[in-house]
């Protein structure tokens, strides 16, 4: 049965009142992919009566706001799986004409900032009732943050959305939390004391006090200090600190993580009673993201790679936490009882696929630690390296009947691999394509992305292609590779366009640096220094020179020769064209 979404479907199901009403920025389908999806389904095995409001209409008479009118307990605002305006721009600041998440993938069913727009309207027709904001957008801006699309410092989002609290990360703990606390009878304006949650107060003593707001308008070096401690801090497995920062005459504090979840833990989010489908009101509508996702299976949550761009350890963890065999068989078979299913699991995955079970061998040592990445600049001689319960998995999976194949979609971090690992991929998971992210060539560039050096992909290349000679495969790699990194010059992507020619690629999977909200990545692109060492970090800024860069991408491409040869004696690298185009400068 899928949570209602209008006043019939609660009148339907007898409710005469609401506890929590989720308004998100996705289309509401009910799989466990889906965060607000997982959070409607933890607050309902909470016992309360949950409804979710999937991408509300916020330019009209706001009757989709108005429809069920104020919960007993509080609002939830999301503004869906991405980030609104990730999901709206791309990296030259242009407007996609499609959005996966929504019907038919059309664009233009969320606002610019939706956790803002929907709280702003929230609070203007039901001022009394509490606001709990969550998700990749609202986490990722706790505290003061570069916005690309403003190409400006904003302040908190606890500031700009007027919200009562934001939830930090994975919401499952926080806000079981949050409401058992209020169904014990604290008022919820007294509730400032749980973990992963940030709230705005007036100005209090706490743990670590970050530079202000008004200190990081001035000064570049203040915030990309902050993004240091704001990051050491994230990556403990076990925080205690509390973070503040003054805004004006406010202070955004924020509570120290929860300890990763237990796998018992996780494995009873996965077993809740998602439906796996679309709302019956989609009916005859096509959702891209679901297509994707449908008959896919997340093994595991966080991500120790520390990637410098990405937000996966910022969000989910650094450390681990993989469910059991027993409850990820349980969803395979799950998924082999669906109707439509042909017998092909599209991904058994997570942030990155072969992480699955990998800890530290002591525990003890992990506890301590604060270091951003465990396999960079080094892999940790603490990791646990063991791939044999995932190789165990896979063979388990391929013996239930009805599966005839089960892919790897999530990508694997080929670094940390087994040689047995791959070859089990290789053999029996891989549907034409294995997707990679080496993401650059020059091993200057990888450092700040803190990836491994170009050499281990090189070396999985030639392992690929041995065991596709093997077994008689005919398989592809397919690389991931990203321009305008911070660090990265012309120079660099005409030496990355040279070096894969020469593995015999043509880059199809690629894309411009985007800047987004507290990452590494972001925090160098803005402040054009390194929060780690101070030093400075150049970075193509405009459009124009992240354009020049994306070229080298697609030297193969008669249109971008000319232009290609052209910059390449520009930059006094005419040494380039005869690799390249075999023409002697």
């Amino acid at each position: 049965m899928f949570l209602p979404t209008t006043a019939k479907e609660v009148a339907a199901l007898g409710w005469d009142y609401l506890d929590v009403i989720i308004f998100t920025g996705d289309a509401y389908i009910d799989h466990p992919a889906f965060g607000a999806a997982v959070i409607a389904r933890v607050l309902e095995a909470e016992g309360l009566k949950v409804a979710v409001v999937p991408q509300p209409n916020w330019r009209d008479d706001l009757r989709d706001f108005r429809k069920l009118g104020a919960p007993r307990m509080f609002f939830a605002v999301t503004a869906g799986a991405m980030d609104s305006m990730v999901n709206h721009y791309t990296a030259a600041k242009r407007l996609r004409s499609d959005d996966a998440y929504s019907i038919d993938g059309k664009s233009g069913f969320r606002p610019d900032r939706a956790t803002d727009v929907y709280c702003h309207i929230l609070k203007e027709l039901y001022p009394s009732t509490p606001i709990v904001i969550g998700g990749i957008e609202a986490s990722q801006r706790r505290f003061t943050h570069y916005d690309y699309w403003d190409d400006k410092l904003r302040e908190s989002i606890l500031v700009t959305s007027r919200a009562d609290l934001l939830v930090c990360g994975m919401g499952e703990k926080p806000m079981r939390t949050l409401v058992r606390r209020l169904k014990s009878g604290d008022d919820f304006a007294s509730i400032k004391d749980i973990n992963q949650t940030a709230y705005l107060s007036d100005i209090q003593q706490v743990d670590i006090e970050l530079a202000p707001h008004s200190k990081c308008l001035e000064s570049k070096r203040a915030e990309a200090q902050n993004f240091k401690i704001f990051e050491t801090e994230s990556n403990k497995m076990a925080p205690t600190a509390q973070l503040g920062q003054r805004v004006g005459n406010k202070m955004v504090v924020c509570n120290p993580a929860f300890p990763p979840l237990t796998t018992e833990e996780l494995d009873a989010i996965y077993d809740l009673p998602y439906t796996r489908q679309p709302h019956p009101r989609y009916k005859g509508k096509r959702i891209p993201a679901f297509d994707m996702i449908k008959y896919s299976i997340t093994m595991h949550r966080g991500c120790f790679g520390g990637c410098s761009f990405c937000t996966i350890s910022a969000h989910q963890g650094k450390h681990i936490v993989s469910r059991s065999k027993e409850s990820i068989l349980r969803e395979v078979r799950q998924i082999v009882s669906d109707k439509d299913f042909k017998g092909y699991i599209s991904d058994l995955g997570g942030p990155s696929a072969n992480m699955y079970r990998l800890t530290g061998k002591n525990l003890e040592v992990c506890r301590k630690c604060s270091k951003p990445s465990c396999l960079h600049p080094a892999i940790c001689s603490n990791l646990n390296r063991d791939h044999s319960p995932l190789i165990d998995l896979y063979r388990s999976v391929r013996k239930v009947e009805g599966v005839k194949k089960a892919t790897i979609g999530s990508g694997i971090r080929y670094d940390l691999a087994t040689p047995e690992y791959i070859e089990e991929v290789v053999r029996y998971h891989v549907s034409g394509r294995l997707k990679v992210a080496p993401e650059h060539t020059s091993n200057k560039v990888l450092n700040l992305m803190r990836k491994p050096a170009f050499e281990n992909f090189i070396q999985f290349d030639s392992l690929f292609n041995e065991l596709n000679t093997k077994f008689a495969l005919r398989e592809q790699l397919i690389p991931y590779f990203i321009s305008s990194h911070p660090g990265c010059t012309d120079v660099d992507m005409a030496e990355m366009a040279v070096a894969t020619k020469s593995l015999n690629f043509h880059l199809e999977q690629v894309q411009d640096f985007t800047p987004t909200p507290m990452t590494l990545s972001t925090e160098m692109y803005y402040t054009g220094l390194n929060p780690y060492t101070m030093e400075p970090v150049k970075c193509a800024r405009t459009i124009e020179q992240k354009k020049a860069q994306r070229s080298f991408f697609f030297w193969y491409k008669p249109d971008e020769k000319r232009n290609i040869i052209r910059k390449l004696k520009e930059i006094g690298r005419a040494d380039l064209i005869e690799k390249l185009y075999r023409i002697n400068n």
